[in-house]
């Protein structure tokens, strides 16, 4: 797993400049404030110059100081209990309009997706999907409703599909004891990580199982155990966990795998529209409804 920015500050410190050793100590003091900070401002609250914490960014091996201040951010996601987060949130926000923040928030979640999700590992993943035996999809908490969504479309397309989400692991082992090397786990959690996702995914790998792990960063537990790791940017310190870009990784998954299967997909759907049109699934415009006549 990478080295995460306290190890870094801690090893290094001794060598800081003093401006530097101000900024260490003020991230490690006051990191829930710092992470959202411009290297202006933060430069502004220990007394030192900009120039100074880009360069203290660069002494601890990022590229740049928008990497600190996502190390910084990721740091403090997995710490802050609920409570925290709504303080956060509104100091953040401020006086500002809500829903012209989350939405942008949003949209920039999603451009650092595009750019940051490696797309070697996602075509990679759709092909191991494509060709599985059998696709396990895992997930719990405020990741299970991206789980059910996945399982849904798969369980449509493919029909060998199993959707967990157990905290229990004597109950995931059993869900996984005939899980084999042709079979796919699709894991998937976000800060606060889930232990029993990172078990799940771990157990997958040890049945010889390909593992997709689809999660927020390169030093979640769960990439570690992962053959192909898809990175989908979540709510930084938001009340509520944002999946708008995690989604977005889901629907682009369920769209290259149709695509991928498209002659069996199109029989698939042939067949469930015969079904929804003989049931009536789906009420058209204009149409009588039934039950209102009763």
């Amino acid at each position: 797993m990478a080295e995460n920015l306290v190890s870094k500050i801690e090893k290094q410190l001794p060598s800081f400049s003093k401006g530097q050793k101000l900024i260490a100590t003020y991230i490690s003091d006051h990191c829930d404030e710092a992470a959202f900070m411009t290297a202006s401002k933060l430069g502004n609250a220990v007394g030192v110059s900009e120039s100074t914490v880009v360069r203290f960014a660069t002494e601890l091996g990022y590229d740049g100081y928008p990497k600190l201040q996502h190390a910084m951010q990721e740091m403090i996601r997995e710490k802050l209990t609920s409570v925290q987060r709504i303080d956060v949130a509104a100091k953040r926000i401020g006086k500002k309009d809500i829903l012209e923040f989350i939405l942008q928030e949003e949209i920039d979640r999603i451009n650092s997706t595009i750019e940051e999700t490696s797309k070697e590992d996602f075509y990679n993943a759709v092909d191991a999907i494509s060709k599985a035996r059998k696709i396990y999809i895992f997930a719990v908490r405020s990741s299970e409703a991206l789980a059910n969504f996945l399982g849904y479309y798969y369980s449509m397309i493919f029909g060998n599909v199993t959707v967990i989400n157990t905290y229990s692991e004597t109950e995931i082992s059993e869900k996984l004891m005939r899980m084999c090397k042709d079979d796919v786990m699709i894991g998937i959690s976000f800060p606060r990580y889930s232990k029993a996702a990172v078990f799940a995914v771990q157990t997958a790998r040890k049945r010889g199982a390909k593992a997709i792990a689809l999660t927020d960063s390169l030093i979640s537990p769960l990439a570690d155990s992962a053959d192909y790791l898809l990175l989908a940017r979540s709510g930084m310190a938001s009340v509520v966990d944002s999946l708008v870009a995690p989604l977005g990784m889901i629907n682009a998954l369920i769209v290259a795998t149709v695509l991928n299967r498209r002659e069996e997909a199109e029989k698939t759907f042939n067949t469930l529209e015969e079904i929804w049109s003989q049931y009536k699934v789906y009420k058209k415009s204009g149409e009588d409804d039934a039950l209102d006549k009763k």
